[in-house]
């Protein structure tokens, strides 16, 4: 299976296939608005503002399995992101990335990238997957990888595009 058929569901309840991000370069983030990683939803923001014309989104996926840091509906968290972190990027649905439940798209990032000594597990919040244009996951950056730092690896995956 490919990472674009995987199904999701958009934070407005719309399901989908992750198929219209194809050819873009994707940081994949687990997400919690009440942790204390949060302020990296600026971070976030930021980079997709910046590159979003270039062929770059920021897919944020709320997840309530670490000490229940996202504990709201999903109108609830979106107006979160929305009104205290000016979050426009896409978000969907929460879901679990941990366990017999985690959702199979964290299935298939953790087998793909997985974490230290090869753990398969999301240590926390804030864990991101930097996607190339070919669905390939390139990287894992762990919680307290300041979004910033994450920019130059985009703007390579990116190409000359990005240089502009």
């Amino acid at each position: 299976m490919s990472l674009y058929d995987i199904e999701v569901k958009t934070i407005r309840g719309l399901e989908q296939t992750l198929e219209p991000y194809r050819g873009q370069v994707l940081l994949i983030v687990n997400t919690a608005t009440k942790c204390g990683f949060a302020p990296q939803f600026k971070g976030l923001q930021k980079l997709h503002d910046t590159y979003k014309d270039r062929g770059f989104s920021v897919l944020g996926f709320p997840s309530g399995q670490f000490a229940n840091q996202e504990l709201g509906t999903d109108e609830e968290v979106a107006q979160a992101c929305e009104l205290n972190f000016g979050v426009s990027f896409p978000l969907f649905s929460k879901i679990d990335v941990n366990g017999k439940t985690a959702h199979p798209l964290f299935q298939l990032l953790t087998k793909e990238a997985p974490g230290v000594l090869g753990s398969k597990l999301i240590k926390w919040n804030f864990t991101k997957f930097l996607v190339d244009r070919s669905g390939k996951v390139v990287k894992r950056f762990g919680p307290a990888d300041e979004p910033e730092k994450i920019e130059g690896q985009i703007r390579e995956l990116l190409g000359a595009e990005a240089r502009v």
